[in-house]
């Protein structure tokens, strides 16, 4: 259970709630275990002659007992049950803002649907241990107390042989409990497989019928349900044995009292009203017995689940600085644009106009140097860059070309700190990247990558991702220079056309253009543009570098493609292989040495020839 622990901060944190929870349902019961008392007395005053009158009263003060019990125990679910959500909702955000500061090696080695089935599944499981669980245990303790407290004031003798069911109820609870535990563990690992599974089929929808795989897809899920079902029922078979096992257990003692008490009433010891208490308060014990197993049943859940938790919340962020919100939240696109800044953005020409605000931390120059850089995804794979140097001055424009796996994407990875080099220094403005906080860094880039991720929100609302407070002068700016406003217009709802789950709606060319619309719009000092405009025509390609070139003047920028066209008019040109650097210079140069880079050039220029015919 020390997996529970975890949670003591996030109850604490409520504590006024949690106390004022306890009292009331210790008041609740109060008056609910009074209620046998008068009953009984009730009943012994019949038998000796009680007035109308007198029953009358003892009826009022039996329905006002019954009354403030309610109340109170309505009250006790308004603070611990509220108290039970207003955690989860702390655990939620807190496991979301973890998860978004976890290194790529997690994202790339943990299914997608293993991360929703705890922020959802899990986290639930957690919640009903901190409300439900927390609420009848409390419950459960009081009554029980003073429940016995009642009885042995009535009769020693009578309790104690009535409690001698107990240790097997001690005993059952521990046996069935340590199986569900282990069920419990069992049914969330399965949970979170056919999360993932149904997550995969769900986004690769359009390959899976493209290849008419919908049967089998089924099949894979069906197969995966049917194994969720099976591994429930158990659980479920587990859980169900508790309650008929306390019901059998509370039976016994409703024997003993019924034997022994009426013994004793055939014998003068004792009244039928003393009786007809101990009967009550045995069926008052009966629902916080069997509570036992249940709330066992819920903290065997919690622990299983608040154990898959804890595995990630113990997992160390990819850099030691802490993230602010908004730039954590910002982090989670580091595929498609800049980083989100919470601090504004500097004073600075961008996109030929004049804004207000300050950026985070001191604006960069933009000078970028590799020294002998080395990387490896993980410790035995191959080596991804080797011995890789070069150095880009402020305002320049570095392209890169070369052949798919020879490491260029892993150039913007690195530089945007999502790894960390395995070998060598990587320096902006001479200083080592990794002297840069995560925001500091990233408020002062902007990617645009091969794989576009657009959200489920309007265009508008993708373009400004990384810079909510921008105008909407600014952001049709940013969408005029990437080449999409025509397109936008030609929508029936302009620049609030919602563009569906990761942009379903565009089409691959308009879907670059909107991730380099939102790049732009960060104002970047520098602008990383990973095979952006593989999408797009030539012609349209010709239109978005030149509105790019007035906007890279005043910046570092860097050119990741295939087509010589993309990368001809870069300051210096990266042409690598296999991780290394075969050729480097200006586009002249290179054509002049007849290396690799004029071998591409001369079958890119037979390609267009022959499209020409």
């Amino acid at each position: 259970m020390h997996h529970l622990q975890r949670l003591l901060p996030y109850i604490g944190k409520y504590r006024g709630r949690l106390i004022a929870g306890l009292m009331f349902i210790t008041i609740s019961n109060v008056f609910s275990v009074a209620i046998p008392h008068f009953i009984g007395q009730t009943i012994d005053k019949l038998g000796k002659g009680l007035t109308s009158g007198g029953l009358a009263e003892q009826a009022v003060i039996i329905v006002g007992l019954s009354i403030g019990s309610g109340i109170f125990l309505y009250l006790t679910r308004q603070t611990i049950i509220v108290l039970s959500r207003l955690v989860e909702y702390d655990l939620r955000n807190d496991f979301l803002k973890h998860v978004q500061t976890l290194p790529m090696d997690h994202f790339n080695n943990t299914p997608t649907g293993d991360t929703m089935a705890l922020a959802t599944n899990d986290i639930s499981a957690v919640r009903e241990f901190v409300g439900p669980a927390l609420m009848y245990a409390s419950n459960t303790i009081t009554t029980l107390l003073f429940a016995l407290t009642m009885m042995l004031i009535l009769s020693v003798k009578i309790t104690l042989l009535a409690l001698l069911p107990l240790p097997l109820v001690s005993y059952t609870v521990y046996r069935l409990g340590k199986r569900i535990h282990g069920l419990s563990i069992a049914v969330q690992s399965q949970y979170a497989d056919l999360t993932s599974n149904a997550q995969e089929n769900l986004s690769g929808v359009r390959v899976v019928r493209a290849y008419v795989r919908e049967k089998y897809a089924v099949g894979v899920f069906g197969a995966m349900s049917e194994e969720y079902r099976r591994k429930n029922l158990e659980r479920v078979r587990a859980e169900q044995l508790m309650m008929p096992a306390m019901m059998v257990l509370i039976g016994l003692s409703q024997l003993i009292v019924l034997g022994v008490g009426g013994w004793e009433v055939i014998y003068g010891d004792t009244t039928i009203g003393d009786i007809v208490q101990f009967f009550s308060y045995i069926s008052q014990l009966i629902w916080p017995v069997i509570a036992v197993g249940w709330i066992t049943n819920l903290v065997q859940r919690a622990a299983a689940s608040m154990g898959r938790l804890n595995r990630i919340f113990e997992l160390e962020p990819e850099v030691a600085q802490a993230f602010n919100t908004e730039s954590t939240a910002a982090a989670s696109d580091t595929a498609s644009a800049g980083f989100a800044s919470g601090n504004g953005l500097a004073k600075k020409k961008i996109l030929g106009e004049k804004i207000e605000g300050e950026k985070a931390g001191k604006v960069i120059a933009g000078k970028i140097e590799f020294r002998n850089v080395w990387f490896q995804y993980r410790p035995g794979l191959p080596f991804v860059l080797k011995n890789l140097s070069f150095t880009v001055q402020p305002g320049q424009t570095l392209a890169i070309i070369g052949s798919t796996g020879s490491g260029k994407t892993t150039i913007v990875n690195l530089l945007a700190r999502l790894y960390e080099a395995t070998q060598g220094e990587i320096l902006i403005d001479d200083r080592p990247i990794s002297q840069f906080s995560a925001d500091e860094l990233r408020t002062q880039i902007g990617v645009v990558a091969q794989e576009t991720f657009l959200f489920s929100d309007t265009i508008a609302g993708n373009i400004r991702f990384g810079r909510r407070d921008a105008t909407e002068q600014q952001t049709v700016r940013a969408a005029d220079i990437a080449q999409l406003s025509e397109n936008i217009n030609r929508f029936p709802e302009g620049y609030q056309t919602m563009v569906g789950e990761r942009g379903i709606t565009l089409s691959g060319g308009q879907k670059q253009r909107t991730s380099i619309a939102r790049a732009l719009l960060r104002q970047p000092q520098i602008l990383m543009l990973d095979d952006a405009l593989s999408a797009v025509d030539t012609e349209t390609e010709e239109q978005i570098l030149r509105g790019l070139r007035q906007v890279m003047r005043s910046r570092t920028s860097i050119l990741i493609a295939h087509r010589i066209s993309t990368v001809k008019e870069a300051d210096q040109i990266l042409v690598m292989d296999e991780g290394e650097v075969i050729e480097q210079g200006t586009h002249d140069e290179l054509l002049a040495i007849h290396g690799e880079y004029y071998s591409i050039y001369e079958r890119q220029l037979l390609e267009q020839t022959l499209e020409a015919l």
